[in-house]
């Protein structure tokens, strides 16, 4: 069974703080996702995502430029509770506001991947990763990041099983 971390970029003020309104809005960006791909409003990571987390957690012990927190582009942004009303299927969801969508960028463009394989890559290697997938995580992630930060966009993030 697959099971994704997808990421949506959303004008702001486009979007409900709402969860039922957050899942639909999702549920059809993801049923879209091919066409979002490609348009660079969308992404995901399949299974991995907190392996992707944890490499970027070793740039706390790089001496880097990169002063933002490591956790933003995974798992950064606040949950959208479910309402009383809410589906109990509904995925888990979180957002991600401009500001936090701009640190992530910010994160991504100064912390160095080659850096970051050299320090860690043996142990994410035993995990069964190649250099290749996390290179292209990584070069989604701050390709998508930076799209979104340039558009002032939010991110609106959610598990799909």
């Amino acid at each position: 069974m697959s099971i994704y971390l997808h990421f949506r970029a959303v004008v702001e003020s486009e979007i409900r703080d709402d969860h039922t309104w957050l899942a639909a809005f999702m549920s059809k960006a993801w049923e879209d996702r091919v066409d979002e791909y490609a348009a660079g409003v969308a992404c995901s990571i399949n299974k991995g995502w907190g392996s992707v987390n944890d490499f970027y957690a070793a740039a706390d012990s790089l001496d880097t430029d990169a002063d933002e927190s490591p956790i933003l582009p995974i798992y950064g942004g606040r949950p959208v509770p479910h309402s009383a009303d809410a589906d109990p299927s509904d995925p888990p969801l979180m957002l991600l506001e401009p500001p936090g969508v701009s640190q992530a960028a910010q994160f991504l463009a100064a912390v160095s991947f080659d850096e970051l394989w050299n320090v860690v890559g043996a142990r994410f290697s035993a995990l069964g990763w190649t250099r290749q997938e996390l290179l292209d995580h990584h070069r989604n992630l701050r390709g998508f990041y930076e799209r979104a930060a340039s558009a002032g966009h939010a991110v609106v993030k959610a598990v799909w099983a």
